[in-house]
């Protein structure tokens, strides 16, 4: 069976006046379908880059992106993307901040065929079930008619993921979802939402600077090097089955064990350089 992301020998760089910057060097892994996947590494190492290219923000100068086999851009795969912040739009209500992406892809494809200016196409009836039944599981449909502002923090990351999840991405990524909330809400949300994406059964990549974090959540975790980042190590991670969630992980006698090998492959990395 062929994974459902391939990133093989993928290579970037930046390129100004004052010279070239190599971002990402020779990468290469994979992420089977339905997997949790994390990626961590040192500051600037190349992580919101790769997910850059990952979504086709950026063209990769070297190597190729697959996803079920075929090259990302001829693929038609829905890719979603979950920012740090929520971007919430204040004006908006929460049922209307759910429906955004949904009125902005059905407006492209309205233009796309009449060739005509953009106007907005509000989502059909279907569409809208299926949010207000998002909202509902997510504990949000008290709140549908109220603005961003009336929302916790925790309560803003939960309509954010109902927005990117309403296009029914085939991947979804993560680019440190959590780092804005407060402690205590951060561990909270991310239990909610690593739960909703794993019943989901989601393929997910997750980049965050939070060692605990990517142990709390994935399946596999990914260690970049320093700039130009490079794969150092693929480590797997395995809980037992009183551990299913993030914060059950956080208290397991393995949850040490996976830190402290994460922790040596970055210092290992520090003293080389």
């Amino acid at each position: 069976m062929k994974p459902k992301l391939e990133v093989k020998d993928l290579s970037y760089s930046y390129h100004e006046l004052s010279g070239e910057t190599i971002a990402l060097s020779h990468i290469s892994f994979d992420v089977r379908d339905g997997e949790f996947f994390a990626v961590v590494g040192p500051s600037g190492c190349g992580k919101s880059t790769l997910l850059s290219l990952l979504c086709g923000l950026l063209e990769p100068e070297e190597g190729e992106i697959l996803i079920d086999g075929i090259p990302r851009a001829e693929s038609g795969s829905v890719i979603g993307y979950m920012l740090q912040r929520d971007h919430l739009l204040e004006w908006r209500t929460i049922l209307s901040n759910t429906a955004l992406g949904l009125e902005i892809r059905d407006a492209r494809r309205t233009q796309r065929a009449r060739r005509s200016a953009w106007t907005r196409r509000l989502p059909d009836e279907e569409s809208l079930r299926s949010l207000t039944a998002m909202l509902r599981a997510y504990g949000l449909e008290s709140f549908r008619d109220a603005k961003p502002s009336q929302l916790s923090g925790g309560m803003r990351q939960r309509a954010a993921l109902i927005r990117t999840m309403a296009l029914k991405p085939d991947i979804l990524l993560l680019d440190e979802p959590f780092s804005a909330l407060d402690y205590q809400t951060r561990l909270e949300v991310c239990d909610d939402i690593s739960s909703i994406i794993r019943t989901q059964k989601k393929t997910a990549v997750l980049i965050t600077h939070d060692l605990s974090e990517a142990i709390s959540v994935a399946d596999r975790i990914l260690v970049l090097s320093s700039r130009p980042g490079r794969v150092k190590a693929i480590l797997t991670v395995a809980f037992g089955p009183d551990a299913a969630g993030p914060l059950k992980r956080r208290n397991a006698p393995e949850f040490s064990a996976y830190f402290d090998q994460l922790w040596k492959e970055l210092k290992c990395d520090e003293t080389s350089q």
